[in-house]
């Protein structure tokens, strides 16, 4: 089989592709594994809103039924939102999980790894999320590092994401990410912002002030052959912020509540996020869903230029 018999692209999708307009790819985790029904129907729907209002194309990735899906339907969409309402189980697809799930003609949302592989096989430069995954706290023991990390060393796709959360090491995470020759630039900040918050207390490697620049280096480095992608470090709105003492407590908290609950691998990141939103009342879910919208406009500003 050729590739293009796994990779169905939508209409508007392969257009876009065909015509070299700005596209931008967005990755499923969020909808199904990031946020609460409805919540996370409604801000996928913003999402692909926002791109389309800024200039772009959306491009949500998926697998569905055994197909890589880029550029996914209102049905579509709703099944990965609700699955359990659908029947179907949507599992959650890295890059060592796309051949079972393909295999086995299953469902599943991509991750940060396997949105860019995607995005790459899609021809879409440039890709919106929340966070990407790093160095979990504790890896010198458990050598839990998010395989989002060594995609970013090999695939050739530029990620907008509001940094890490602080529920890693941020600073090995970046330590990681100069070991594997990923640029971390932030936009219109010298600090690299950790998800709730724009304050961690490390710097990026390069400040960028606008979209064209940053479509520079991302032409530039294509251009010179260097294989990889770019972290792109936009801080979560000034007023969505939570204040770092109150983030940092509730992340304390949470994962006292998962090391005693013997939540380990995968599951980690959706029960933190499912208990810093209890222990913030909701402030931190509506923080994400501000930042991801964020993140999004940017994407698209970026996507016009290169």
């Amino acid at each position: 089989m050729s590739l293009s018999e796994y990779l169905d692209l939508s209409e508007e999708v392969r257009s876009a592709v065909k015509e070299s307009r700005p596209l931008v790819a967005l990755e499923s985790t969020i909808i199904s594994h990031g946020m609460p029904y409805p919540q996370n129907l409604e801000t996928a729907l913003d999402v692909e809103k926002t791109v389309r209002e800024n200039g772009a194309v959306p491009a949500t990735i998926a697998i569905i039924k055994g197909k890589i899906k880029a550029g996914l339907s209102s049905d579509e969409l709703e099944i990965l939102s609700n699955g359990k309402k659908n029947g179907a189980e949507i599992l959650k697809a890295s890059r060592r999980d796309i051949p079972y799930i393909i295999s086995k003609r299953l469902c599943a949302a991509t991750t940060v790894s396997a949105t860019m592989i995607f995005a790459e096989m899609a021809g879409i430069k440039i890709f919106a999320t929340g966070g990407i995954g790093g160095v979990h706290r504790n890896a010198q023991n458990t050598f839990d590092i998010s395989a989002d990390l060594t995609e970013l060393s090999r695939t050739n796709v530029a990620v907008v994401s509001a940094g890490v959360k602080s529920i890693l090491d941020i600073g090995l995470t970046l330590e990681y990410l100069e070991t594997m020759g990923v640029p971390v630039i932030g936009y219109r900040t010298d600090e690299f912002p950790a998800f709730y918050t724009r304050e961690s207390g490390f710097k990026v490697n390069y400040k960028l002030d606008n979209p064209a620049e940053i479509a520079q280096l991302i032409k530039v480095k294509s251009e010179l052959g260097l294989k990889g992608g770019i972290v792109i470090a936009n801080p979560v709105p000034e007023k969505y912020s939570m204040d770092k003492n109150i983030i940092d407590d509730a992340i304390k908290k949470a994962l006292g509540k998962a090391e005693e609950a013997g939540i380990k691998g995968k599951e980690v990141t959706p029960y933190l996020l499912s208990e810093i939103k209890n222990i913030t009342g909701g402030k931190s879910l509506v923080s994400n869903i501000k930042l991801v919208l964020n993140n999004a406009e940017l994407a698209a500003g970026v996507s016009k230029f290169i």
